[in-house]
C-alpha cells in the first residue's frame, strides 16, 4: 500500500520555562546498557484538529512549564573527565525538539488497523537513531501532525535516560499542564544515584559503518546506527547474512479474554505449596510465549527464551519512587525446551516466568550490577535470547489517560525503533478495564500461523 506523504512545516526547540543553570547528572549501570538502542518511540492519535495551530502552540506551552521540573529531557548525553556518561542541562541549549507537520491525506481510520508500523514512521521522528546520538541530538523530539481528521502525536525518547514508567510519567505531566494545572501532581525524583552509583566508564562510539555492529566489550565498542528494521522487505544485517522478513500486527485482548486466559492458567495450579496465583501478566506471558513457540515450529531440543524487562522500583534496597526518573528496569531470563514448554500445560511456562520474576529480587539485581560493572557489555537492542519472546511497555500504563485538553487519544501505538523477531510491547486496552493490547513482531511465516491459531485469538 502507498503511504500518503507527511509534509514537514516547521521546526522549533522548547526550553525550560524558567532558567535552571547547569545541571549534571550521572548515568548509572541502569541506565548504560541502552546506549546501544534506539530511541524510544510512541504515537498517540486525537480526534479533531479544528485548531491545529493554537493546539500545537497550547503543547509547546505546557511542554515549556513541564521541562521546569523534567529538564533533563531538554538536555544532552555528555562524559565527564573520566569518560563517565552523564546527562547535561544548560540554559543555552536548544531544548526539545518539536516537529510541525500536515498529513491531509491521512485520516484517523488509516491508521487505525492493526498491521504494520510502516504507515506510522512518517509520524514519528527518529527513526532508526541511536541513542548514542544523544550527545549532538536532543533527548526528546516530538513531532505533532494534522491529519484529514485528528491530530498525531509522535514521540521519540531517549531510551539512555529513561524507561517505560518515567516516559509516562512525562507524559501525564505534560498533558495535565496543558489541561490547565499549573503545577503537575508528581514530580520527578531525579537523584539517580540513590539507585546505583557505581561509575562506569565506557568508550563507545559512533560507527563510520552504518551497518557495523558489536556486542562485546564495551571497550572500543561502535554501537550500531541503522536501525531501520521497520521495511518489510528482508535486508542485509551487514554480515552477509539476510534477516528474516518481519511483521508487526496488534492482537487486541477483551476482558472477558484476558479474563479466561488467567482463569485457565490458574484452573489447575491450586497454591497448597505455598506457591502464588499466576497474575495477569504472568498469564498472559505464558499464553504468547506458549502460541509463539507453536507457530515457530521449533524442534523439541531448541531453546526458547521469555525475557521481560522488569520494573526495579520496589525491588532494589532501599526501595526507590514510582516518581524515580530514570530506568530502572533490568532485563529477566528464563529459558527451556520448546518440547517441554509444549508437552506440558500453559502453567509450566507461568510457573517458570513467575519464579524468574519473584528470583529477581535485590540480591540478584545487585549481582547482576556487580557483575556487569566489572565488565561492561554493550548489547544491540535485539540480543534478547535465542527464539526469544521479550517483553516490554505494561498494561498498567495509564496511557488513553494522557488527554491535552481535546480529548483522549484514540489509538496508541509504538514506533518502528527497536523491534525484532519476537518483540512484544503490552498496552492498556482502549476499551478499559481488563483489556490488554498485545503488539508482536514475528517472522512473517510464523505471524500468519499466529493469525491462524483461534487458541491464541480466543475472540471472547
Amino acid at each position: 500500500m502507498e503511504i500518503p506523504k507527511v509534509k514537514v512545516v516547521g521546526k522549533s526547540h522548547v526550553k525550560p520555562k524558567k532558567d535552571i543553570g547547569r545541571k549534571e547528572c550521572q548515568l548509572v549501570t541502569f541506565d548504560l546498557p541502552y546506549l546501544a538502542f534506539y530511541y524510544n518511540q510512541k504515537l498517540m492519535l486525537y480526534k479533531g484538529n479544528d485548531n491545529f495551530e493554537g493546539s500545537v502552540e497550547k503543547l509547546k506551552e505546557g511542554l515549556s512549564v513541564v521541562l521546569v521540573d523534567f529538564y533533563q529531557l531538554a538536555g544532552k548525553l555528555g562524559k565527564d573527565e573520566e569518560g563517565v556518561f552523564r546527562v547535561e542541562y544548560d540554559d543555552e541549549m536548544e531544548g526539545v525538539e518539536v516537529v510541525e507537520a500536515l498529513a491531509d491525506e491521512i485520516s484517523i481510520d488509516d491508521l487505525l488497523v492493526e498491521e504494520g508500523t510502516s504507515s506510522l514512521k512518517g509520524l514519528i521522528p527518529y527513526n532508526g537513531v541511536l541513542n548514542l546520538e544523544g550527545s549532538h541530538r536532543p533527548l526528546l523530539a516530538i513531532q505533532v501532525t494534522k491529519l484529514k481528521d485528528g491530530t498525531a502525536i509522535g514521540c521519540a525518547f531517549n531510551h539512555a535516560i529513561l524507561d517505560g514508567t518515567s516516559t509516562w510519567h512525562f507524559m501525564s505531566s505534560w498533558a495535565e499542564i496543558c489541561s490547565g494545572s499549573d503545577t503537575i501532581s508528581v514530580p520527578p525524583f531525579l537523584e539517580r544515584t540513590k539507585a546505583r552509583n557505581a561509575r562506569v566508564k565506557l568508550d563507545l562510539a559512533l560507527p563510520s559503518d552504518p551497518r557495523a555492529s558489536s556486542n562485546g566489550d564495551a571497550k572500543d565498542t561502535k554501537a550500531s546506527s541503522n536501525g531501520d528494521t521497520k521495511d518489510t522487505k528482508a535486508s542485509s544485517n551487514g554480515d552477509g547474512n539476510t534477516e528474516p522478513q518481519l511483521r508487526e500486527r496488534v492482537f487486541k485482548f477483551s476482558e472477558a479474554a484476558v479474563d479466561k486466559i488467567k482463569s485457565t492458567v490458574n484452573a489447575n495450579n491450586p497454591p497448597s505449596d505455598g506457591s502464588k496465583p499466576f497474575t495477569t501478566f504472568q498469564s498472559l506471558s505464558a499464553h504468547i510465549w506458549r502460541h509463539v513457540t507453536q507457530a515457530r515450529e521449533l524442534k523439541p531440543e531448541d531453546y526458547t527464551v521469555y525475557t521481560v524487562f522488569a520494573d526495579c522500583r520496589k525491588r532494589v534496597d532501599p526501595h526507590m519512587p514510582d516518581s524515580y526518573f530514570g530506568n530502572l528496569i533490568q532485563a529477566v531470563f528464563t529459558v527451556t525446551a520448546a518440547g517441554l514448554l509444549l508437552a506440558h500445560p500453559v502453567q509450566f511456562g507461568a510457573s517458570t516466568i513467575q519464579k524468574a520474576i519473584e528470583a529477581h529480587d535485590a540480591k540478584a539485581i545487585e549481582n547482576r550490577n556487580s557483575e556487569w560493572e566489572k565488565a561492561p557489555k554493550i548489547f544491540q537492542y535485539k540480543d534478547a535470547g535465542v527464539n526469544c519472546v521479550a517483553v516490554g511497555s505494561s498494561p498498567r500504563f495509564k496511557v488513553y489517560d494522557v488527554d491535552f485538553g481535546f480529548g483522549k487519544p484514540v489509538v496508541v501505538r509504538s514506533g518502528g525503533n527497536n523491534r525484532f523477531d519476537g518483540m512484544v510491547y503490552l498496552y492498556q486496552g482502549k476499551s478499559g478495564g481488563r483489556s490488554i493490547d498485545v503488539e508482536i513482531s514475528l517472522e512473517a511465516g510464523a505471524m500468519e500461523k499466529l493469525e491462524k491459531d483461534q487458541e491464541f485469538l480466543l475472540n471472547v
